[in-house]
């Protein structure tokens, strides 16, 4: 009888298959961690969700349960007045934070949370912008909220980016109805949305001329985008979305294009079944990266800065679920590979490369801190 166990032939089929495997998966497996260290900005935070670097050095960034607070350069922590009414339950309450690409002349921040204004109980995504005043919100404006309200506590979605033309982007997840929201144009929730940067529909929005759209869809067919970010070259937005157990996507976002969510789909459910049997299908977009299993993306940001060398020109991606850091190396407009750089870090939540040139990551484990490159 042959021992499958220790039979050498049987050891290199199997360890063939495994490397086959981790390949076709997509799981990062190097690291390269030498030359980068982390420097404690923040060190007392309650779920960081959105941050960003206002013009006079500090730091704003934003709490999951509904708070927001400004750290001066001199250390000085101050929390930031004037929010609105926000529901802080499960995934949702105050999410990312981003600033008008003209932030310096007009002074306007945005912000994603989840509100209990309109029809329905519970909640859910809105888009607002304000101004800065002394510690205050001013100048407050709601310019986008999905309805109805779900008592549904997850998939807000909720990133914000602006693409060269100064178009404001933003992500609501499907908010757990799959079944119902990704796929239809009627409803919000599993969209990506598009909009003018004080809230008015573009015309040339794709769905416009549909009397029963939601006009300020842009694209569709998506589970829960928490990573957005525009491309330093082509201007395009690039977002990543969670799947469920795999199947979590790199998208590229286009006008009117169905991403596919849940009709096509690498994941299955968590409970191991399955919810579909095809993961493509003509009229739907294929992931321009996926990871099976899931890394539980979250927050990602092209490199662009000097400051890091070697990953300058790619993609960075947070991870959830494994805590760590993913360089996501690009050859144009494709991934072509990937690795792990930085890790036991604890739950990425966000990553960005503020105005200083220096990377900012957020962690669930209470900590922002700027990535510091030592290499000589």
């Amino acid at each position: 009888m042959i021992n499958r166990i220790t039979n050498p032939l049987y050891l290199l089929l199997g360890l063939s298959l495994f490397a086959t495997t981790l390949k076709a998966a997509n799981i990062p497996t190097s690291k390269t961690t030498d030359h980068y260290r982390l420097e404690t900005r923040v060190d007392d935070v309650s779920i960081p969700w959105g941050m960003v670097l206002l013009s006079d050095g500090s730091l704003l960034y934003s709490e999951r349960k509904g708070a927001m607070y400004r750290i001066g350069a001199d250390g000085k922590k101050k929390k930031i007045k004037g929010l609105p009414d926000i529901v802080a339950k499960g995934q949702g309450g105050l999410l990312d934070i981003h600033l008008h690409p003209d932030y310096a002349n007009n002074g306007w921040i945005y912000y994603a949370y989840s509100s209990p204004e309109g029809k329905g109980r519970g909640s859910n995504t809105a888009i607002a912008r304000a101004k800065l005043k002394n510690d205050q919100l001013t100048e407050q404006q709601v310019l986008y909220k999905a309805s109805p309200n779900s008592t549904r506590g997850h998939h807000f979605g909720s990133r914000i980016s602006f693409d060269k033309q100064g178009f404001l982007y933003f992500s609501i997840g499907d908010r757990g109805d799959r079944d119902t929201l990704p796929q239809d144009i009627k409803l919000d929730g599993g969209k990506i949305y598009r909009l003018h940067d004080d809230g008015r529909i573009p015309k040339d929005n794709p769905f416009v001329k549909d009397a029963s759209a939601k006009k300020a869809i842009f694209s569709y067919g998506h589970r829960n985008p928490q990573g957005m970010a525009k491309h330093p070259q082509t201007g395009a937005i690039w977002t990543h979305e969670h799947g469920p157990r795999g199947g979590d996507e790199i998208n590229v976002i286009s006008k009117g294009l169905n991403y596919g969510w849940p009709v096509i789909s690498y994941g299955i459910n968590y409970n191991g079944t399955r919810f579909t049997d095809i993961t493509h299908k003509e009229g739907m977009q294929q992931p321009l990266w996926h990871w099976t299993p899931s890394i539980a993306p979250s927050g990602m940001v092209f490199v662009t800065s000097e400051r890091y060398p070697e990953w300058k020109g790619h993609l960075l991606v947070g991870s959830l679920k494994f805590g760590y850091l993913v360089l996501c190396k690009l050859e144009g407009n494709k991934v072509v590979s990937q690795e792990v750089v930085l890790d036991k870090l604890g739950r990425v939540r966000n990553i960005i490369e503020a105005a200083d040139g220096y990377l900012y990551v957020a962690t669930d484990n209470g900590k922002i801190a700027r990535i510091i490159h030592t290499a000589p």
